[in-house]
Formats: structure tokens, C-alpha cells, sequence
């Protein structure tokens, strides 16, 4: 029986700016007299949307900006109403939408715990018996009897994410409040977040951006796109159809640039002309490439002085910007000094170990002291894909797989596998 079911749902809002009272009145007129007043299309934040979760699901949200992320999860809620189709929801919701929005300047932090509280739906006795936990977790003991005007964002945002998981609701919908805090409380959401979801058993509807983190907390994810729900699914595939469509609209864009590839800072003395790869011994430059197959990057660029001594360094991250490796020519014999002109460098990867999934490349050129020439992130996507091994076998959450070597003297004597298996 599920426990949240969503038919055909449509949220339309009205666009346009506002009119003075004259304009209004005189469109009124002219209504009144037949003739023909232009009309604004209503704006579709959510088109026709339809799913259900079953009950201890986790159930991820994820899309660009204007998706209609936080506009489902407001009807989901009743904070907002569609204006086509119905919502069912079986059991108790607690929402933690715009964590800290519902604090009241003039009171103090005990005080907002029993008026949050109460409107979060626990009674005075509840409320009682969970205040020191809910001030601990904030961390607020010796400032939970001043007036929270006199608290700094962060410490209000840590009170109101404190008040709100305190409520033993049925639904959690959360909307990007693993953000809130400084990296530690961060850490402490993260830890509160999947007590609820693993030990409690709780129904969760997540929205958030660091989509990482999602992969890893949800046992399904639904991917949006101008209010529609295009993809609903195991949550590594969409993650992977996300970081394929966000790459896709930069590439787009980078398409349309005139010239040399775009970096983040240059001193004027190195142009970057191309970046290509390459598939073990293939020369048919490819963006696609095997988990455990050689990689080659070539790198096409132009010095426009004669440079003495350089370093090149290069990396590989993920589409949110987390570094899995790099990898520098000073780690090399060799003293790079390029004549004014145009030169091509490659870096090999003998054994490439990354999960399937989008990554991109990192670039810098330093001189001999260090000093930036030219630097860039998200110069060039790279795709991992896996046919050799089958991936259901393979652990979840892992953006690097090292070829390790299994050995079971109790079972196979003199025997070793070998991650990947060597051809």
C-alpha cells in the first residue's frame, strides 16, 4: 500500500509583473466591452506529474534550477495546492522546508523550540522530554535563553534543522537542508539523516544538490526537467543521466565559443588549443572510454613567449568538483622549456580505475617558480563505462575500483583472482 500517491498533478502560477490599480481597471474595461485583452501563459512549475513511494522508501529529487524540485515538495507538504490532478498522503509529514524560516526574532531559542514545536504538531509534554536533546544537538546550551535576533545565521539554521528532526513524523520531506552549518554540523545532519532513514525506518522525499551525497542515502531517485519527470529509477543510472545532461548543456555552450578552450586564469603567455583522449593504442580521439583500459591525454596548446622549465599538472574530478587524482610533469626527469609556438603534450594512464560515471579534466601550467600561466577546471568530460565486468557485481558508491588481488589459501591453494581479470 503506498504511502504517498501523486495523479497527474499540474502547479501553474501566473507571470508578469505586477499593474497599478489604473491598468487593472482599465483591462476590466475594456473586458466589459468586448475587446480582446492580451493574456500571459501561465507558467507550468509542475506538468502533469505522476508517482507513488511506498512505505520506508528514500526517495531522492534531483534537477536543475526551475525544475520544479521545491514546488513538489511544497504541495507534498499542503503548503502550496496544484491546480490540476490530487496528492494522497497516508500518515503523519514533518517538512523541513526553509529550515529557520518559522523562528521569531524577539523570542528567545527556548522559547522558539515551544512555539516550532507546537506548530510542528508535538504537544507541551513532548516538547519537554526532547528540549535538552534538541539544544545539544544545536549546540546552543549557553545561548538557548537569548533572543535568537542576536544569533548569527548559522546558529539559527542549526536550531531550526534541530526542532524540525525532532518530530517522530511518518513522511520526512527534506529540501537542501544538509547544507546548513559549518562542514562539522554538516556532518552531524548527514549522521541525523540516515539514523532516521536507516534505523527508524522513515518515508523520505530529498531534494538537494550535492548529488553525491544523495546517491548515497537513497534507494531511489527521480530525476525533473521543466516540471516533468523524465527518468525514476535506481539512483547511480540517474545520477549518471544528470551528470550526462548538465555536461552536455556546458559542452553546448563551450561549442559556441570562438577559439581556444576557455580556462578559469591566464597570464597571456599559454593558450590551450584542444584537449583530446585517447583509448589504449587507438589514435580516433573518443570522449567514451572502458573502466581498466588505458588512457591517453593529449593536449594541443600554444606559448606565445618562449617559457623556461615549466609544470604541467593534470587532474581528474567528478562533475561536482571532487579531485580523484593529478598527476605533474615535475614528477618527471625532464626540464619543459617550449619556444614561442605551438606544441602537443600527452599524459598516459596505463590502468584507468574509475567507476562508470562523468568526469572531466583539470588543468594548470606553472612556470619554474611556480607562478600560474594558465589553469582550468571542467575543460573536458570523460565518460567510464563498463561491458568487460559486469557492474551489478561491482560494490556501490565507489568512484575508484584499484585492481586488487583476491587470494583464498583455505579454499583454492596456489591460486589468485585478479580485479579486473587480466586478459
Amino acid at each position: 500500500m503506498s504511502i504517498i500517491e501523486v495523479n497527474n498533478v499540474t502547479k501553474e502560477y501566473r507571470l508578469g509583473q505586477l499593474k497599478s490599480l489604473k491598468h487593472t481597471l482599465m483591462k476590466a474595461f475594456d473586458r466589459l466591452h468586448g475587446k480582446e485583452v492580451e493574456k500571459l501563459k501561465p507558467f507550468k512549475a509542475l506538468d502533469s506529474v505522476d508517482f507513488k513511494v511506498e512505505p520506508g522508501e528514500v526517495v531522492g529529487i534531483i534537477g536543475t534550477n526551475g525544475a520544479g524540485k521545491s514546488t513538489l515538495l511544497k504541495i507534498l507538504s499542503r503548503i502550496s495546492v496544484p491546480t490540476k490532478g490530487n496528492i494522497k498522503v497516508k500518515g503523519s509529514v514533518a517538512p523541513l522546508i526553509e529550515v529557520g524560516a518559522g523562528l521569531v526574532g524577539d523570542l528567545t531559542g527556548r522559547e522558539n523550540v515551544y512555539l516550532n514545536g507546537s506548530i510542528l504538531g508535538l504537544s507541551r509534554a513532548q516538547i519537554d522530554k526532547k528540549f535538552d536533546e534538541i539544544v545539544a544537538f544545536a549546540e546552543l546550551e549557553q545561548f538557548i535563553d537569548t533572543p535568537i535576533k542576536r544569533y548569527s545565521s548559522g546558529m539559527q539554521v542549526r536550531l531550526g534543522f534541530s526542532i524540525a528532526t525532532s518530530v517522530d513524523a511518518d513522511i520526512l520531506i527534506v529540501d537542501e537542508v544538509l547544507a546548513v552549518g559549518d562542514l562539522a554540523f554538516q556532518r552531524k545532519c548527514f549522521d541525523r539523516m540516515e539514523e532516521l532513514i536507516k534505523n527508524r525506518g522513515k518515508t523520505v522525499l530529498i531534494v538537494g544538490h550535492n548529488i553525491r551525497q544523495l546517491e548515497r542515502i537513497c534507494s531511489r531517485m527521480m530525476l525533473l526537467d521543466k516540471g516533468k519527470i523524465i527518468l525514476d529509477g535506481e539512483p547511480v543510472a540517474i545520477c549518471n543521466k544528470f551528470y550526462n545532461m548538465t555536461n552536455e548543456k556546458v559542452e553546448e555552450k563551450l561549442s559556441h565559443e570562438i577559439g581556444n578552450i576557455i580556462g578559469h586564469g591566464s597570464s597571456g603567455e599559454i593558450e590551450v588549443n584542444d584537449i583530446v583522449f585517447f583509448e589504449g593504442d587507438n589514435n580516433t580521439p573518443t570522449q567514451d572510454l572502458e573502466i581498466y583500459e588505458s588512457l591517453r591525454i593529449g593536449v594541443y596548446f600554444k606559448t606565445n613567449v618562449d617559457v623556461q622549465g615549466i609544470e604541467v599538472v593534470i587532474g581528474i574530478h567528478t562533475s561536482d568538483f571532487v579531485f580523484i587524482t593529478k598527476t605533474s610533469s615535475a614528477m618527471t626527469p625532464h626540464r619543459l622549456n617550449f619556444p614561442k609556438g605551438k606544441h602537443y603534450l600527452e599524459c598516459n594512464l596505463p590502468n584507468t580505475p574509475l567507476g562508470p560515471g562523468v568526469y572531466a579534466i583539470g588543468m594548470s601550467f606553472f612556470d619554474q617558480y611556480r607562478r600560474p600561466m594558465w589553469y582550468g577546471e571542467n575543460l573536458k568530460t570523460l565518460r567510464i563505462a563498463t561491458s568487460k565486468i559486469d557492474m551489478t557485481k561491482m560494490p556501490a558508491s565507489g568512484l575508484v575500483y584499484l585492481p586488487f588481488d583476491w587470494y583464498f589459501p583455505s579454499l583454492v591453494k596456489n591460486e589468485r583472482t585478479t580485479i579486473p581479470p587480466s586478459s
